[in-house]
């Protein structure tokens, strides 16, 4: 009878099924998804919004002059350019943004809030905030919270130090 093989790890060390590196990022990526599901369907259902509109319009929302160009925001909103590009063209379609010259380049293009997208964004923002409250915040320990904040904190300076640039330390 052959024996059982595992995948190997880049040490060469092979997994085991109840390995805690494996299950501990299952359950982040599974709970990540989930909460994004949730959070997305509230939006939806009390504001006619999406997640990801509604992430569009806070990063425009905190931006200098509340203007970006689109690899900017494909860069904060987790999407492509042409994912963003898409968006945006909804959000210009329902008076939340605008599309002007940039002001450091003419030859290319930035979304810009407008007052109405601003309004919207606030509308949302109580059902959005009261979501990360009940489904997420609530469900974490005050002290595993502030662990949890350093670590992510600390990830996202590894992995990508502009990202973390003006960011609250944790």
């Amino acid at each position: 009878m052959a024996a059982m093989t595992t995948p190997a790890t880049a040490t060469g060390a092979a997994l085991a099924p109840g390995d805690p590196r494996i299950s501990t990022w299952r359950d982040f990526l599974l709970a990540h998804a989930r909460l994004q599901r949730i959070l997305d369907q509230e939006l939806r259902s009390d504001h006619d919004i999406s997640l990801a509109e509604y992430d569009a319009l806070l990063v425009l929302a905190a931006a200098p002059n509340r203007r970006l160009r689109m690899h900017q925001i494909a860069d904060q909103v987790l999407l492509s350019r042409s994912g963003v590009t898409r968006l945006i063209d909804r959000l210009v379609a329902d008076g939340s943004v605008e599309r002007d010259t940039c002001t450091t380049d003419a030859r290319g293009a930035e979304a810009v809030l407008t007052h109405a997208g601003l309004g919207r964004l606030r509308d949302a923002s109580s059902t959005h905030l009261r979501g990360i409250d009940e489904h997420f915040l609530a469900q974490i320990a005050p002290d595993d919270l502030e662990a949890l904040g350093r670590i992510m904190s600390g990830l996202l300076a590894r992995l990508d130090p502009r990202a973390s640039e003006g960011r609250r330390p944790a």
